[in-house]
């Protein structure tokens, strides 16, 4: 008896898929192709993007190698077509290149390109205050100190990757315009920061044998 019960309901339930089937048949074939298709899409999405990320960085690899080559133009030219046309990772470190490439002829130049960078809401903070940074060492003899720390004082702050680049250049920026006490600020503030680099507070050190003979005079 219960092999016969047992044969009632497995065709109670063939009949049930039957029904189903008959009246909800098409969408279960589309919901299937979405899927089919979604999948397909996103591993299509997926290689386009590695293959994306290939071949900038195969380019900027080509531009790296024209700077290591003594070919300054030809580099100034990959890296502006990278600026444009480049993923945008790429286009970042296109255009901190094409400025540094730019700096050795243009210097005024340069610091609009960095200053471009730094106005511009797609860069990271990182790479917006190594804009900040690179644009201060061209202006560190010519800028007054009010400008440049209105530029890199942002750079400063302790979480920054940057800071010690940036406090540096205000020290040195503070003490060349005669400033004794913020370049003394600002020293203090490299010397205590345990995270300085050695390099950063053996010139501050040196700063500081500088600047104490100005404040007793």
């Amino acid at each position: 008896m219960s092999d016969i019960f047992s044969e009632v309901d497995e065709e109670l339930r063939r009949e049930r898929l039957r029904e189903i089937w008959a009246r909800h048949g098409n969408l279960i074939v589309a919901a299937a192709c979405v899927v089919v298709l979604g999948v397909g899409g996103w591993r299509g999405y997926e290689w386009w993007q590695a293959k994306q990320a290939a071949e900038n960085g195969a380019r900027f690899e080509t531009a790296m190698t024209l700077v290591k080559d003594g070919k300054p133009a030809e580099a100034e030219a990959a890296f502006s077509k990278i600026a444009t046309e480049g993923a945008s990772g790429y286009r970042m470190l296109a255009r901190l290149q094409e400025a540094s490439a730019l700096a050795k002829k243009d210097s005024a130049a340069a610091v609009k390109s960095y200053d471009l960078i730094v106005a511009d809401g797609g860069a990271t903070a990182t790479i917006q205050d190594l804009a900040r940074v690179r644009a201060g060492l061209l202006l560190i003899d010519t800028a007054s100190f009010a400008d440049l720390r209105t530029r890199i004082e942002p750079a400063t702050a302790a979480d920054r990757p940057f800071r010690h680049s940036a406090r540096e250049i205000l020290a040195f920026a503070a003490w060349h315009a005669g400033n004794s006490d913020e370049a003394r600020k600002w020293s203090e503030m490299i010397m205590g920061d345990r995270q300085s680099p050695a390099s950063v507070r053996t010139r501050i050190e040196m700063l500081g044998a500088l600047i104490q003979p100005e404040a007793k005079s």
